[in-house]
């Protein structure tokens, strides 16, 4: 029997915020299955970031269960959630999160040093990881010389380059023009297709949402609704992804009530590193 990639069950999160308890998530449930490729959609303040954050395994839940690659989040502890994180989950911001002072291959090769993989062989893996992005000519570049959607690249090969189950985008295209943002989405979904990472993409952009196979959206802090829709795959190496709507659409269980409240997003050093920030965001 195949093991979801992630697994939530009745799943709250309350924030207390200056003694006034905050319900961000409430008793809500979804299941995450290896290679999907699911749009988590919602306004500003609905919970989405919670949501995505607690799927991470950046926060616990107050309430509920939380399982992450076969493993109930519970029962770990820092040290163990972080070797989780990094060996399961792939990080992908809006804002790249690069180190400023360090080549695309060494940006690349941050997550295989928590790994314990020896110097020679990180980079050999994080520079065949640019070159699957089409980066093979811009390894010992620093984030300053290569463009918006460069960057995204760079984020999105140092995300892929421990081979995690699940790949957790968000707002992905946010900082980038509509070419440059489409190509992203194009590469996003090839590697999704051909890997078969799990791609989570948390997006405002129902334009965005809409390419993605299933929709969950989340409102004040619940799931209004969870749908697989009928589209074509995603191309294969070297071609567009398809951008034909969806016809029809089969709706799945969804479950959870609660208000949300909006927050900012996650450091680049955890999606890096798989390390826990200091203050877990809340709502988003």
């Amino acid at each position: 029997m195949t093991v979801a990639a992630i697994e939530a069950v009745d799943v709250s999160r309350t924030y207390e915020l200056d003694g006034v308890s905050v319900s961000a998530l409430r008793g809500v449930s979804l299941t995450i299955d290896q290679g999907e490729y699911v749009a988590v959609i919602g306004p500003s303040g609905s919970g989405k970031s919670t949501l995505m954050h607690l799927l991470g395994g950046l926060d616990r839940p107050s309430g509920g269960r939380l399982v992450i690659g076969g493993r109930d989040v519970a029962s770990l502890t820092a040290p163990e959630l972080a070797t989780l994180r990094n060996e399961t989950i792939g990080f992908v911001f809006q804002a790249f999160h690069l180190l400023a002072r360090t080549s695309a291959v060494d940006n690349v090769a941050l997550p295989l040093v928590y790994r314990g993989v020896g110097a020679r062989q990180r980079r050999e893996r994080a520079a065949a990881m640019l070159g699957r992005v089409g980066l093979g000519h811009r390894l010992h570049h620093r984030p300053n010389q290569l463009s918006g959607g460069e960057q995204q690249r760079v984020a999105i090969a140092r995300a892929l380059v421990t081979e995690p189950a699940v790949l957790l985008a968000d707002e992905p295209t946010g900082n980038l023009d509509s070419v440059t943002g489409e190509a992203v989405l194009e590469l996003l979904e090839r590697l999704n297709a051909e890997s078969g990472v799990a791609l989570v993409m948390v997006t405002h952009d129902q334009e965005v949402a809409a390419r993605a196979r299933r929709r969950i959206a989340v409102r004040d802090g619940l799931i209004r609704s969870d749908t697989v829709h009928d589209r074509p795959g995603s191309a294969g190496a070297g071609e567009p992804a398809t951008l034909d709507p969806a016809p029809s659409a089969e709706p799945r269980s969804a479950s959870g009530s609660g208000p949300g409240r909006p927050s900012g997003g996650s450091g680049g050093a955890t999606g890096a590193t798989g390390r826990l920030p200091h203050a877990a965001g809340g709502a988003g």
